[in-house]
């Protein structure tokens, strides 16, 4: 009887051990997504651009095409490399982030500058060679995937950063398996409700009456300011997590003036504000935070288009010609 009790005790012990690993794993890949939040935002206002002007029938299997596709970074070729990195080579985490924050603030940046400096072709579909239908998904199913590459790279990075260092490797696996699965749902699910909210709508006004009507109606009106805002709230979001994760590093690194800066000053401000100290700092650090990755971003533009392009260009040729 005395056995019987104590195997009970220890399948509770390792019941609570087990709860207590879920919350963990929980706990941690929901910091890593929200501390990711610029990129994944960015993922759901960008990927909606790959289904323009196909068939309303191909638009979720493209979807689901690029998901599939964004699960393959992430799983088979991301996390491997980030648990190598996390054993191997841990020092090169911060820079690595720091890179991918730069990155992100040069995108923000540049989606910034072109707003304020519209250019014929910029965002633009129309004009596209439509040529075969199949040939025009297949390549853009693969731009698509390449974008994701880039995203899933920072938000992989993001999520190992978040991770304590004294959680083993089968952990760090866990988390990051969490992550790459719940924010790719996420993201796809939302691309997915957002590329069909206009043909529901549609269906809707034509084959509804009274308020259903009208609440169709309202969907496919609402839906071209809907992106605007998703575009906006993106942009704003890479700049505030891009800025931030830089200006981190920084201090890590030793260089940490403007992070201490940008600290005090929204201490201050929280104090000065007693009801709402919590959002008035928050505020505060994201303000400064997307004006220094706003700053950041503008000065990596011409860097990039005078220089890391045209050597881009440059390997690519002569990549092509030793082929």
């Amino acid at each position: 009887m005395s056995g019987l009790i104590a195997l009970l005790d220890d399948v509770a012990g390792i019941a609570k051990v087990a709860a207590a690993s879920v919350d963990d794993v929980a706990g941690m890949s929901a910091k890593a997504g929200m501390k990711a939040a610029g990129a994944v935002i960015d993922d759901a206002a960008v990927t909606p651009k790959y289904v323009h002007g196909f068939d309303a029938r191909r638009e979720i299997p493209i979807v689901w095409r690029i998901a599939k596709g964004s699960i393959f970074n992430k799983v088979v070729i991301l996390l491997p490399i980030a648990l190598i990195l996390s054993e191997l080579a841990p020092w090169a985490i911060t820079p690595l982030l720091m890179i991918g924050g730069a990155y992100l603030c040069f995108e923000g940046a540049e989606k910034v500058w072109h707003a304020l400096n519209p250019h014929p072709g910029h965002d633009s579909y129309e004009g596209e060679e439509v040529g075969d239908p199949c040939q025009l998904e297949e390549s853009k199913v693969k731009g698509a995937i390449k974008t994701d590459f880039i995203l899933s790279a920072e938000i992989m990075t993001i999520a190992l950063s978040t991770i304590p260092p004294d959680q083993g490797l089968v952990m760090r696996a866990i988390v990051l398996f969490a992550v790459a699965v719940a924010i790719t749902a996420a993201v796809y699910g939302a691309v997915g409700l957002i590329v069909k909210a206009d043909d529901y709508g549609v269906s809707l006004a034509r084959t509804r009456e009274g308020f259903l009507e009208s609440a169709g109606r309202a969907i496919v009106k609402a839906m071209p300011g809907f992106m605007k805002t998703l575009t906006i709230v993106g942009t704003a979001a890479m700049l505030w997590v891009g800025g931030n994760i830089v200006l981190h590093g920084l201090d890590e690194l030793g260089f940490g003036l403007m992070y201490d800066t940008i600290h005090h000053w929204s201490e201050f401000a929280a104090h000065a504000v007693p009801t709402a100290q919590g959002f008035v700092g928050w505020a505060v650090t994201a303000f400064f935070d997307g004006l220094f990755g706003l700053a950041l971003g503008l000065l990596l533009i011409p860097l990039s288009t005078n220089v890391l392009a045209p050597l881009w260009r440059g390997g690519q040729r002569l990549l092509g010609r030793t082929a």
